[in-house]
């Protein structure tokens, strides 16, 4: 099996929009702002709440992560901000719009990259641009997008010979095609080995800072959630509600989860976590 591959460009050097020639400087957001409205969802009304009372806003660029145990209506949140589900009560709001179904400009990962694997790599990565009828881009925004994510020699690769790791990166790319301000990520890398996990979060993590996305990840893994976001959302569950609401305010530096600083904040969201954990009633 090939060897995981590690993110080695630079997103400036596909992103027209960026500030050359300055390694420290970063867009103007050009992600999405996101508000949750007194959001509250069943299944079934017997069944009780599944999601009650959320109200949370994302800022244009944020990185944020849905943090909690299973059964919290983590997953269920991300499909209404994507518009694959709607709410029973409440709303999702992006860009002042109100979601009521699927867009191009908001897009999610799930945790299978579901790849077809007869297809190969480019072909792959160009089918978000196919179904929204963008067939003229193709030429030039693929190559571009698959140098982004570091899969440029393997373009013409088919997609079953490649490791777990490049397959992600393959559906990380077909996301990035259509140019998104928003990227939804159901926990796309829990299958991977730890190694490969950890390459595939820091490059997320810098591909949406240096494009200027907004992104939020669903997670139950609390360095993840260290590692990746700005801001980490912590869920109750029975029903799914907000716990506590926490920046995470380490430089990149301190991200690699070998520092000092990454030991503290990781100890304290478990403490957040636990509690949460502990004050959500038992079904």
């Amino acid at each position: 099996m090939t060897a995981p591959l590690t993110f080695r460009g630079s997103a400036a050097a596909s992103a027209p929009h960026l500030a050359q020639g300055s390694p420290a400087a970063r867009p103007a957001p050009v992600g999405a702002h996101v508000a949750i409205k007194g959001l509250s969802h069943s299944y079934r009304r017997h069944d009780g709440k599944v999601l009650d009372g959320i109200d949370l806003e994302i800022r244009a660029g944020e990185i944020v992560a849905l943090l909690g145990r299973s059964g919290c209506g983590k997953s269920t949140l991300l499909h209404m901000l994507s518009g694959l589900s709607h709410p029973s009560a409440g709303e999702v709001v992006i860009n002042g719009k109100t979601v009521r179904e699927p867009s191009p400009r908001w897009v999610m990962m799930f945790q299978a990259p579901s790849l077809f694997p007869w297809m190969t790599v480019a072909q792959n990565a160009a089918l978000g641009l196919r179904f929204t009828r963008r067939t003229k881009e193709i030429a030039t925004r693929i190559p571009e997008i698959l140098d982004l994510v570091d899969l440029g020699a393997f373009a013409d690769r088919n997609a079953q010979d490649l490791s777990g790791g490049q397959q992600q990166r393959v559906a990380l790319a077909r996301s990035l095609a259509p140019r998104p301000e928003l990227l939804l990520l159901d926990e796309p890398f829990s299958a991977l080995d730890a190694f490969t996990r950890r390459n595939l979060q820091k490059d997320v993590r810098d591909i949406a800072r240096d494009l200027g996305l907004t992104l939020i990840l669903v997670t139950h893994d609390v360095a993840e959630a260290v590692r990746m976001s700005d801001r980490v959302i912590v869920l109750e569950a029975n029903p799914g509600r907000v716990s506590c609401d926490t920046p995470i305010t380490l430089d990149e530096a301190e991200r690699d989860g070998g520092s000092d600083a990454f030991q503290g904040e990781h100890a304290r969201l478990m403490k957040l976590y636990a509690r949460a954990a502990d004050d959500a009633p038992r079904s």
